[in-house]
This record gives C-alpha cells, structure tokens and sequence, in this order.
C-alpha cells in the first residue's frame, strides 16, 4: 500500500489537491479492489500529512467521481462502477511491445515532470521526494523488491512539479508502471543485486539534479533512467 507522507508545511492552496492525488494513488493499487473499505479517515489525514476537513473534501470529490462510495456509519469503500468519462483510464499493457512503447512514453512525460520539478524549487516537496528515495534505498538494502517505493518516488516527482495534471496522470497509470517496473526487474538480464544498485543509482541521479534546480540535468537523468529500464529488459 502507498505510504507516502507530507509534511503539515504543505501550502494550503495545494493541500487539497495533494489530498485527492494520495487517495488517487492509493485506489490505485492492487490491494484496493472494488467494496474494499479504505483505511479510516483520521488514519488518512495522519498518512498524508492533511487535516481531516481537507481530507473529507478530497473523499467528497472522489464519491462525485464514481470511485468511491461511503456506508453509513461504517466508512468508504471503492466503487466498481467508473464511467469512462468520469476517470482517465489506460488500458492494459498486453504485449513486449507494449511495455515498450510504454516506457519510450513515460521517457517523454516523465523527464518533462522532472524538469517541472527542478523548476519549480518546491523545497517542502522535495523533502518527500527525498523520504521517497531513502525508502527505496532501505527497501532494495533489505532484499526486497522495492516496487511499491519506486513508483512513489515517481509519484513525488509529479508531486514536486506542482502541477497536478502530472501527478494525476501518473496516479493513472500506476497500475501499468507496476506491470512494467516487475517485468523490466523478471526478465533483464544483469544479475539481481546489479540492477538494484542501477535502479538505486539512477534515482540519486535524478533527486540531485532536482535538488540542484537543473532543469535540463534532471530531463536528462530521469531520461536515462527510463532509458535504462528498457536496456535492461531489450538489451539494447
């Protein structure tokens, strides 16, 4: 399950928003399938560093979506029910050559967030990015597979833009980006603890850069990273 907190310093123009991007993620991930009841209000606020009247609205907007529903007295429970028009959805990846036409997409959309994000000197934002990769870190020191800690650093990238165009379509496709992050880490050739380190290594790459306010440098370093993802499963 996402994890990932903010700091109550978050500026409370975008606390909202911040909000509903979290909960976004979090419906997002495979443990939430429909009539799953989602963790209580005040665990939420807690989690992600909102007061729990920004949390309610985030909730509010979320059930006028389709995507979730409450039970008196008893909480709120993911829906089955969202109509196309009311979320962006992606399809599944169903092929190699989808996964990689997905990841030549996410190198184009993804090093224009980090850019954004390098831009944009959000340095509370960047304090959650920096959480976000020493969690990857600890989750790849430990022998785990560190999936669920890589798409969040992704997620604070988008986050850290400012922009919640870029982190609501990234919450989208969440479920792809798992598919893709396992299938690159199952089938490359390297062996397992190489690729961990590269993994590890591209991210500092694209945390320093951001840290640096290096537009062009953190473009780059999440370029290459995603280049390296799809090195590491086609070989090239």
């Amino acid at each position: 399950m996402y994890s990932i907190r903010t700091s109550p310093n978050v500026p409370s123009h975008t606390r909202d928003e911040y909000a509903y991007d979290q909960l976004l993620a979090l419906l997002s991930d495979p443990e939430f399938v429909p009539h799953t009841k989602l963790p209580a209000e005040q665990t939420l606020a807690e989690r992600f560093g909102v007061s729990r009247p920004m949390l309610r609205q985030a909730l509010s907007r979320l059930r006028s979506e389709g995507r979730i529903y409450s039970r008196k007295g008893s909480g709120n429970y993911v829906n089955d029910g969202i109509a196309a028009s009311q979320a962006l959805a992606f399809s599944t990846l169903a092929s190699i050559p989808d996964v990689k036409s997905f990841l030549e997409f996410r190198r184009s959309l993804e090093g224009e967030c980090a850019a954004s994000a390098a831009q944009a000197s959000d340095r509370v934002a960047f304090a959650r990015l920096r959480k976000a990769h020493q969690r990857l870190e600890q989750a790849i020191a430990a022998g785990e597979a560190g999936t669920e800690q890589d798409i969040a650093f992704h997620m604070a990238v988008a986050q850290a833009t400012g922009n919640r165009f870029f982190a609501h379509t990234l919450a989208a496709l969440s479920e792809q980006m798992n598919f893709g992050i396992r299938l690159v880490r199952d089938l490359a050739g390297r062996p397992l603890d190489v690729r961990r380190q590269e993994v590890v290594r591209e991210h500092a790459h694209i945390l320093a850069a951001i840290d640096a306010g290096d537009i062009d440098g953190a473009r780059t370093a999440m370029r290459a990273h995603i280049d390296g993802g799809i090195a590491r499963l086609f070989g090239q």
